[in-house]
């Protein structure tokens, strides 16, 4: 079962790592470019993390999953909303909600393992402690 809901995370931090650097890239040369730049690294540093922890656990990676997210994340990009070849001005709130919710979902992941670390000792609650602090 950790194997699934790690795999799951994975999935959905593809998909979130993706989307952080679309918004990252619609953004440059905005005064809050850099800030979402640093902001897409921190996401892909995450995930590296993730696969990481996922290695020691022995948990392999489902590359059907990761190639699924990938590929719906693209897909989102070509919701109807009236604008054919530019963004609509609804993009920049939609994109920044749906990276909410995704942080929401690495924390509520990162506790899971925290919590999961005093049991199992290939997780490192030091390693956990800081994914968790830098999420703020």
């Amino acid at each position: 079962m950790l194997g699934i809901y790690l795999n799951d995370h994975l999935a959905g931090s593809t998909a979130g790592t993706e989307l952080a650097r679309r918004i990252a890239g619609s953004n440059q040369g905005r005064r809050e470019g850099s800030v979402l730049a640093a902001f897409a690294e921190e996401v892909a540093a995450d995930r590296a993390s993730l696969i990481d922890i996922m290695a020691r656990l022995g948990v392999p990676v489902r590359g059907y999953k990761v190639r699924a997210a990938w590929i719906g994340e693209k897909a989102g990009r070509l919701k109807l909303n009236g604008y054919l070849l530019g963004r609509s001005p609804l993009s920049r709130l939609e994109e920044l909600e749906m990276m909410r919710l995704a942080v929401e979902g690495k924390a509520a992941g990162w506790r899971t393992l925290r919590t999961l670390a005093k049991i199992d000792t290939r997780l490192d609650p030091g390693q956990l402690d800081e994914l968790l602090a830098r999420l703020g």
